[in-house]
């Protein structure tokens, strides 16, 4: 797998990544690019034997791999293995139904726990920033092919302007997290 892959969700990756760790260090490759398990473990505010347990982890179903190209006898850099995630949740709902809400929960946290860190420093950012950034939600009534269609048009926007983030950052840019999520409210 080389780190512009997408890695399709199973029952055995989806064992790997129940805990929510293992999904924050992912991340964390993603965005940030290689790192040692002391960096990870800095990031995360836990020590790095954690880190380096679940590094194993993921290493082992092929979602993180040593960055050979870095480090020396002492230190060991991790880089994930792919840059996005797909899973048929109908499907593993069906396979792992207790494993796949543990994911979608982690998730869910992890996206709220995004949104309040950049809630909490909205007062500081510069205010072109704070122009910029949008916190909003929209409600309509469709069909499951207009949510699929309505989904699809949303996401080849964002292909428009994806890039790497494990490259340095063009002048004048920072990076810039878009969280979507699309669900009925029948549950209500």
């Amino acid at each position: 797998m080389t780190g512009d892959e997408i890695v399709h969700l199973d029952g055995r990756i989806l064992r790997a990544l129940a805990h929510p760790m293992r999904n924050r260090i992912v991340g964390l490759l993603r965005i940030h690019g290689p790192q040692t398990a002391t960096t990870l473990a800095g990031r995360l505010g836990v020590n790095t034997g954690a880190t380096s347990y679940h590094l194993r982890q993921l290493a082992e179903v092929g979602l993180v791999e040593e960055d050979e190209s870095r480090g020396n006898a002492r230190d060991r850099w991790w880089k994930a293995s792919h840059q996005g995630t797909e899973f048929d949740a109908a499907a593993l709902l069906q396979t792992e139904p207790e494993l796949t809400l543990g994911f979608l929960h982690g998730i869910g946290q992890t996206y709220a726990e995004n949104m309040f860190r950049a809630i909490d420093g909205w007062q500081t950012l510069d205010p072109e920033w704070r122009e910029a950034t949008l916190l909003s939600d929209w409600a309509f009534h469709l069909t499951p092919e207009q949510l699929t269609a309505l989904t699809s048009e949303v996401m080849a926007v964002f292909d428009k302007y994806k890039t790497d983030l494990t490259q340095p950052a063009p002048e004048g840019t920072q990076k810039v997290t878009v969280q979507i999520q699309a669900f009925t409210w029948e549950h209500e």
